[in-house]
């Protein structure tokens, strides 16, 4: 069995009289992505919240790498933070630095050395296509060219595993499928673990229909067959705080629940 990187067990989250979350209870492997979807207050971005250790759960154990960051100390905390990229909506980029500064600021405070620092920036950008843009400001920079940035800055400690919080909201078609392709190759060529939480059916259907091959340093998208199915990518829906869902696509599609068949129309 592959150990889970990601674990909850039994979570409960109210906000005053708002039950958030019920007794929710997944686990999400190495190597492995796990797509969120749900409704509007379903609890998808509280997950997050939770899992970064940035809330405290009710009740619950909520575990990564086998550790229980439940009643972890702040300083503990951050150690475990490291092992972890989050991707916001917002892009949470600081306005004040150049691209180059904040792709650097997680090297810059664990001490690494400047050398280091200026090389894992440039491949990272390089990563994401945005090499030319290290001495620009988020200010001069499109949505898209935003987030990818904060992928960059992300992937820039070396994570374990990455959150995505809606990283394509708000943007075109066009630049969404650039974003959902890089999630695609880290998840594929680098074996990044992904949690991705979303509203977007079409990009969920991207990510867990589509897969990346390296072909002479070239990278290429293809759809899965019907021979081929991608094993590594799991769907996880809620509702009402409760979880109604956990598999695949093709099981996804064909269900008969009357809420999951409005869902996806």
């Amino acid at each position: 069995m592959i150990e889970p990187i990601l674990e909850m067990r039994d979570v409960v989250k109210s906000y005053g009289e708002n039950s958030v979350l019920k007794g929710v209870s997944f686990q999400v492997r190495r190597g492995e992505t796990k797509i969120i979807i749900g409704g509007s207050g379903s609890g998808k971005s509280t997950l997050l919240k939770l899992a970064m250790g940035l809330e405290k759960p009710d009740e619950g154990q909520i575990l990564i790498e086998s550790e229980d960051i439940t009643k972890m100390r702040e300083r503990d905390l951050a150690r475990v933070r490291m092992k972890i990229g989050m991707v916001f909506q917002e892009s949470a980029l600081f306005d004040s630095m150049t691209v180059r500064d904040n792709v650097a600021y997680q090297l810059h405070e664990k001490g690494t050395h400047a050398e280091e620092v200026e090389s894992r920036v440039r491949q990272n950008l390089g990563f994401v296509g945005l090499e030319d843009a290290i001495e620009k400001f988020p200010a001069e920079l499109s949505g898209g060219m935003k987030r990818r940035v904060a992928i960059a800055r992300a992937l820039a400690g070396e994570p374990n595993i990455m959150f995505y919080d809606e990283p394509t909201a708000g943007l075109d078609p066009i630049t969404s499928r650039k974003i959902n392709q890089l999630i695609i190759t880290l998840r594929d060529l680098k074996s990044v673990t992904g949690v991705f939480v979303t509203h977007r059916m079409r990009d969920a259907f991207t990510l867990a229909s589509q897969y990346a091959v390296s072909d002479n340093g070239n990278v290429e998208f293809r759809n899965e067959g019907q021979v081929l199915c991608i094993a590594n990518t799991r769907f996880l829906m809620l509702r009402d705080g409760k979880i109604i869902f956990e598999g695949p696509d093709e099981i996804l599609r064909r269900s008969n629940d009357e809420y999951i068949k409005r869902f996806l129309a």
